[in-house]
């Protein structure tokens, strides 16, 4: 099985004002001092796009990249021509620096995910037609791309998943974390995508919370701030159900551990995320049956 980690677990997230954000350096050593030997992209210009310099930072610390997430507006016309711009532009990126798959969300406009809003059938059609082209541009690079349901996104709830699932043929980033905050069960998601799913975002989630942010009662912002993520195997997620539906279904792909958090300072040395991340890490080890993952950089 392979694992890999992501930045937003250290803190590192694509929204301006989130909280202080980790110097790149810190955050991959501290990835490879755990044992993960693999990482998705992060936020855009948190690593360099340019491959060599990327390349070289990575070989450094010996981390490989695997995949890059990238929210953009697809329902809007208008707009589409500037989300398939950043399409193309982490598709080359990421293509030439070896990663595997582009992990798209349906952004709704603004820089925050505490909207909420529903596509009208117009919308449906734009955004499958923008996604279907999303997707052409990433084969031409020779990456895939996987549609990944987030929340304050205008894909989110368990109906627009399935409404996404019915109008096309995309594959899926299962996201449990995501995927539970929008109403669904991960592992009922697992098993009804298959072999659609290409790509995992692990998470574990605090139930209380996420019900009082799917009621509107909290931000999501101020939730992640309170702990809406938690350690894998600490939360109320049946995380040993979706695992065991993938397995069932074949799956092959990677499993990036996330636990997004916020930070208000820059941790004290071997303090901060790292202590979590590691308590994820053991946690998915000892779920998967397997003391040592596997990736295509080497053992973790």
């Amino acid at each position: 099985m392979k694992v890999a980690g992501a930045p937003i677990s250290w803190g590192v997230s694509e929204l301006l004002g989130w909280g202080h954000r980790m110097a790149p350096a810190r955050v991959l050593r501290e990835m490879r001092e755990l044992g993960l030997h693999a990482t998705e992209l992060g936020p855009p210009g948190y690593l360099p796009e340019e491959p060599g310099a990327l390349r070289e930072l990575l070989d450094g610390v010996g981390v490989s990249l695997v995949a890059g997430f990238l929210a953009a507006v697809l329902h809007d016309p208008h707009l589409r021509a500037s989300a398939l711009g950043n399409v193309e532009r982490v598709a080359t990126a990421l293509a030439e620096s070896g990663a595997e798959q582009l992990i798209l969300a349906a952004a709704l406009p603004g820089d925050s995910y505490d909207r909420r809003g529903r596509l009208h059938k117009e919308g449906w059609v734009a955004l499958a037609a923008t996604l279907a082209a999303a997707e052409d541009l990433a084969a031409a690079h020779g990456i895939g791309l996987a549609f990944h349901p987030h929340a304050g996104t205008a894909v989110e709830r368990e109906e627009e998943v399935t409404m996404l699932l019915e109008m096309t043929n995309v594959a899926l980033c299962l996201d449990t974390g995501h995927l539970f905050l929008g109403g669904a069960d991960p592992a009922q998601v697992a098993r009804d995508a298959g072999a659609r799913v290409r790509h995992v975002h692990m998470k574990d989630v605090d139930a209380e919370l996420a019900a009082r942010v799917r009621s509107g009662e909290l931000a999501y912002a101020a939730a992640v701030r309170s702990g809406l993520y938690r350690p894998l195997g600490q939360g109320d997620l049946d995380l040993k159900a979706v695992v065991g539906w993938l397995q069932d279904a074949g799956y092959q792909g990677w499993y990036v551990l996330e636990q997004d958090v916020a930070l208000a300072a820059e941790p004290e040395p071997a303090g901060g995320p790292i202590a979590a991340a590691r308590q994820s890490l053991e946690f998915f080890r000892a779920l998967s049956g397997a003391k040592q993952p596997t990736n295509a950089f080497t053992e973790d």
